[in-house]
């Protein structure tokens, strides 16, 4: 019984995680016991990092209980605060029991900074664009006063254009707004404080309900995978996310003209180019496309194919800027057979063959990515891994797979 007639913001960095200096990538995380603040930004953050690395998520109630090996062990904290605290001090203890923690700007750097060196920022939201800020307003009130919903969306969208056209003009007044009595904000806070976001304006708020934005979030993908990200058990039977949408105010303001002269100005953060076989991808996963044994085409009519090719498609739009890179996998289940048949010299030979296999399927997976997809073929990058790195000993098919790494930007 709520719509939600408007974007306010995109969320850039917020929200962080933090972990020790041996955590790499989000799957290390698997079997780890990770806090944060339940139902909140930072929560989805891990929720859906999780999910793009094929991982469940555990909500434990007791600390101290059995982790589940296949799972990111959650324990939940009051607060963004709370969990900064509990991250610094069990990283000084002499067995610490958390692997990192999420939770939000300043706590971030505070809990990295209070650790002496025993904990890392691994990844914020900055180039990440799931976590939006929108407006929420009672079903029953829009309906009665249509008018009133249209007027908040105007006033939405003639501040947020104020702001960005002008920042230091309301530096004072956002400082006033956002100060507490534990938390004062001064101009510079509150101005560093608005670069940690982006305020919306009318192109981008119909972009992104009308599914237009190619390199960025939308607000159906974003609620798709808050579904996916926390299940059938908190979430079951959800409706899909059309029945939220009320899009009258924005239509009102594209109508009166008021706001003609804006154009979308997300500006996504670029890559720098440098090559990510050298760095550490935030996450990887296995995605199984379907080879016949020492073919390197893969089907690209099948179901399963095209959704494999979708869900690549999806990691880029919601990081602009970020690469992904494709590493090929053939299975090795006739080694054996080769060393018994020729000796070393022919599983040398055949595993050359194999690394050139493993070389042109993660070549064909992105050439089909850029011409089905129209994904730019600067942000794939191949390799081929051979037979070297199974993913089974016994299922032949888990190993002809190419493995996806993605790499994103800070």
């Amino acid at each position: 019984n709520v719509l939600v007639p408007a974007q306010i913001s995109y969320s850039r960095g917020a929200d962080g995680i933090v972990t020790s200096p041996a955590i790499h990538r989000i799957n290390q995380l698997k079997g780890k016991l990770v806090a944060a603040t339940q139902f909140t930004e930072s929560d989805f953050f891990i929720r859906y990092l999780a999910t793009q690395a094929d991982i469940g998520v555990n909500m434990l109630t007791d600390p101290g209980a059995r982790l589940a090996d296949d799972k990111i062990n959650m324990v939940y904290c009051s607060d963004g605060e709370a969990v900064a605290k509990l991250l610094t001090s069990d990283a000084q203890s002499a067995t610490p029991a958390l692997a990192g923690g999420v939770t939000w700007a300043p706590f971030t750097t505070d809990a990295v900074k209070d650790s002496g060196g025993k904990l890392v920022l691994l990844t914020t939201n900055k180039n990440l664009l799931i976590i939006a800020d929108i407006l929420i307003v009672n079903k029953g009130f829009a309906d009665a006063h249509p008018e009133m919903v249209t007027g908040l969306v105007d006033g939405l969208l003639t501040g947020n254009q104020a702001v960005t056209q002008n920042p230091e003009q309301f530096a004072d007044l956002l400082a006033k707004a956002f100060s507490v009595k534990e938390d004062h904000w001064d101009r510079s806070k509150a101005l560093a404080e608005l670069k940690k976001v982006h305020l919306s304006n009318l192109p981008e708020n119909l972009a992104f309900f009308q599914g237009g934005i190619a390199d960025g979030g939308s607000f159906a993908s974003i609620y798709q995978s808050a579904v996916l990200a926390y299940g059938p058990t908190l979430l079951p039977n959800p409706p899909d996310s059309d029945r939220f949408l009320s899009l009258a105010g924005l239509k009102a303001a594209q109508a009166s003209g008021a706001y003609a002269a804006q154009t979308a100005s997300l500006v996504p953060l670029k890559s720098g180019a440098s090559n990510p076989i050298e760095k550490d991808p935030l996450l990887s996963r296995d995605i199984r496309f379907y080879y016949e044994p020492n073919s390197d085409e893969v089907d690209p009519a099948n179901s399963g194919n095209v959704a494999n090719l979708e869900s690549i498609k999806k990691m880029l739009d919601v990081s602009p800027g970020s690469t992904i890179l494709l590493r090929g996998h053939v299975d090795p289940s006739n080694m054996e057979e080769f060393r018994k048949n020729g000796g070393e010299k022919l599983v040398q030979t055949m595993a050359l063959k194999a690394m050139d296999l493993s070389k042109r399927r993660a070549a064909d997976i992105k050439n089909l990515l850029v011409t089905r997809e129209k994904i730019d073929p600067a942000r794939l990058e191949t390799v081929g891994a051979g037979w070297g790195e199974p993913a089974s000993k016994t299922n032949p098919d888990l190993n002809r797979r190419v493995e996806v790494q993605w790499f994103t930007l800070e």
